[in-house]
């Protein structure tokens, strides 16, 4: 097993997070493709559902977690900006743990579309800002990252990001 996002997602998995929602972004491409087949299983793993709004997934993984499930919501960095309002109005204040799945469109140094480069330039500091606590993805130790991740969720009961800078 090779493939950066199965590996990533498979640690998930192994860590008890079997609820997934997002918003498709081709960063994520290899992700969503994972999600997608598992849920064609005849026994899935996992439960997957698609979201068209960042704002939607967030209050959909809200309330995955009210169910007792341990939720990830995928997302672009773009998105992190459309759902600020869902982050610090609820997950935030109801301390609401989750694992968000940013993929870095804009990133310094990627060639990237210009309308991402201002977010893509901030977006740490935009986490920052609301103490959204974040992990950047090793490609080479995809398995690692998302320990440290977890681990951050454990500690603070919040939503942590997992920020992802290149396609998986």
């Amino acid at each position: 097993m090779n493939n950066v996002a199965e590996r990533f997602l498979t640690t998930l998995l192994d860590n008890g997070y079997r609820s997934y929602t997002g918003v498709p972004c081709s960063l994520l491409k290899g992700a969503f493709r994972f999600l997608e087949e598992e849920m064609l299983q005849e026994a899935p793993r996992l439960r997957y559902v698609s979201s068209v709004r960042e704002d939607s997934a967030l209050g959909l993984a809200a309330g995955m977690y009210l169910g007792g499930e341990k939720p990830v919501v995928l997302m672009q960095n773009s998105g992190v900006g459309y759902c600020l309002n869902v982050l610090t109005s609820m997950l935030l204040i109801y301390d609401i743990p989750m694992v968000l799945v940013i993929s870095w469109r804009g990133a310094a140094g990627s060639n990237d579309a210009v309308e991402h480069d201002i977010i893509g330039e901030r977006l740490l500091d935009v986490l920052g800002s609301i103490n959204v606590p974040h992990v950047l993805l090793d490609p080479e130790a995809p398995e690692a990252s998302v320990e440290e991740c977890l681990r951050k969720v454990d500690e603070v009961q919040q939503p942590v990001a997992l920020i992802i800078s290149e396609k998986v």
